[in-house]
């Protein structure tokens, strides 16, 4: 017991001169201060679980976005963003951790990895080492170049935003889903908001170094309130809401994502959908049947769209 005590104050004293000292920390049971990146201010409903931590993600003494972490699985069960498009380049950071998962007492902002890295950080999440010793990528759920200020693209760059994603998914067709909303962005008058999150495997059976869950699917769903009008007649199904998930393993069943017969991406297929399919699909494989609701009223009682 005296050892653990010992080593625990050594953790303590290797962070203090990293923190500038200990501070009462955010963390907290719900988003109640960042709620900001929520339609009408509300989180999705139906998505909980006991190993389940709401971060509002802090850099710079800022929050930039939201993220629902789970604790055991060491990866992000969604991240919620305003988007914004990118008015720079991908920023080129050093990955970034949440010291509050390391202990309540300590500041929320994010911070890079500190040499070497304190086992009580490893232990409270994923680390870089996971991913360098994988061969899977570091997969963003609020994607860099959905943030306009270099700020808040390099608040995305925290690991509690990151999940093991395939190569093949990654760079491949999520990568154009993730463009594709870029694209209807130009339609929103106003706010765009975002929520995109995983889908773990029935058992947790994948994992990177065994400490990092793989999910089997990526999903995401954007609410824009306000949109133009008249839309293109190809995308007026597409609005004010809509969604995807995408395949991020070649041999799962084609049950939520049918498998294409040909092509260099088959077995990372994406699949757009209607907001209450993909609200149904979570409830279904999150919650056993708890229906699972992203946006308030669906994002169905926005404002009337806006004539040109």
């Amino acid at each position: 017991m005296k050892g653990s005590l010992l080593s625990c104050s050594a953790v303590l004293l290797l962070l203090l001169p990293w923190f500038g000292g200990l501070a009462v920390g955010k963390i907290s049971k719900d988003f109640s201060e960042c709620l900001y990146y929520f339609y009408k201010n509300i989180p999705p409903r139906g998505i909980i679980g006991a190993n389940y931590q709401p971060i509002c993600q802090e850099y710079n003494n800022i929050y930039r976005f939201a993220t629902l972490y789970h604790k055991w699985y060491k990866t992000p069960l969604f991240s919620a963003y305003i988007l914004s498009k990118a008015d720079g380049p991908r920023p080129r950071v050093n990955w970034m951790y949440e010291p509050q998962l390391v202990n309540p007492y300590f500041p929320p902002d994010m911070r890079p990895f500190p040499e070497p890295v304190p086992k009580d950080v490893i232990e409270s999440q994923a680390v870089d080492n996971d991913y360098k010793l994988s061969k899977l990528t570091r997969g963003h759920l609020n994607p860099s170049m959905h943030q306009m200020g270099e700020e808040d693209r390099i608040a995305t760059f925290t690991l509690t935003n990151i999940v093991p994603q395939e190569k093949g998914s990654n760079s491949g067709l999520w990568n154009d889903w993730e463009k594709k909303v870029l694209q209807r962005k130009n339609y929103c008058i106003g706010p765009m908001y975002v929520i995109t999150g995983v889908i773990p495997y029935m058992s947790p059976s994948h994992w990177i170094n065994n400490r990092v869950a793989v999910p089997e699917y990526i999903w995401s769903a954007y609410c824009c309130p306000e949109y133009s009008k008249p839309l293109p007649d190809h995308l007026e199904m597409f609005f004010p809401t809509y969604g995807a998930v995408g395949r991020n393993y070649r041999n799962s069943g084609g049950e939520i994502v049918p498998t294409a017969k040909t092509g260099e991406n088959k077995g990372y297929e994406v699949s757009e959908m209607p907001l209450e399919t993909l609200e149904g699909i979570l409830s279904n494989r999150l919650n056993q049947n708890r229906t699972v609701n992203l946006f308030d009223s669906k994002c169905l009682n926005a404002k009337k769209p806006i004539e040109n």
